[in-house]
């Protein structure tokens, strides 16, 4: 089986954040590119939602029906439930994903910069009315999604994401943080979800 995945950074991040280059890294170090069994796809997100998804649409649409894996952290984790519920061939491993982004940015409009890029914009309604337009009320397959949360979430209450994806099987630890500390370390069983093997030593 052949994969595709596509890692979905969170809001002001970038394919420079931590998680993203780690995932980077063990593909260069397991050499999984090498071997044409896996592809990854780290794309830079515009900061409009509506962009973002139509960026996102097309990099699965150019699959062509091919086996994808949604890798999403916190904002980015909200844009692959609505992803894995358009697309049959996409499955969804959600990193401390924000399940209410639309309430949470509320806290944050105006001026905004990427802490990555360093480019700056207005975040502002017509955002969070972006965001409102993907929401998921009901998750159709929740077989397709795995939930990784930590407790220790200094940014999201992980509490909400457990509740709202409360028939998605779900890793919850205690203690980390809203980077999701030591990510490295359950990459392998992150694939192995997407191959349908038991991933449950994570």
């Amino acid at each position: 089986m052949s994969l595709t995945v596509i890692y979905i950074h969170g809001f002001n991040s970038s394919p420079q954040s931590i998680k993203a280059q780690q995932l980077q890294e063990y593909f260069v170090t397991q050499a999984l590119a090498e071997t044409k069994k896996y592809q990854l796809q780290i794309p830079e997100l515009n900061h409009q939602p509506a962009v973002a998804i139509a960026q996102l649409t097309e990099l699965v649409a150019a699959c062509d029906g091919a086996n994808i894996l949604l890798i999403g952290s916190s904002l980015g984790g909200y844009y692959s439930i609505w992803l894995a519920q358009q697309y049959r061939n996409c499955h969804a491993v959600l990193i401390n994903p924000a399940v209410y982004p639309y309430i949470l940015l509320q806290q944050l409009l105006g001026e905004n910069e990427n802490i990555y890029t360093g480019q700056k914009y207005q975040l502002s309604a017509q955002h969070i009315k972006q965001l409102q337009a993907l929401e998921v009320d009901a998750i159709r397959d929740p077989s397709k999604l795995l939930l990784l949360s930590q407790m220790g979430d200094e940014t999201l209450d992980y509490k909400e994401a457990v509740d709202k994806l409360a028939a998605v099987e779900q890793r919850v630890t205690a203690g980390g943080s809203h980077s999701f500390e030591n990510f490295i370390s359950v990459i392998p069983a992150v694939l192995a979800f997407a191959e349908g093997k038991d991933a449950k030593y994570l």
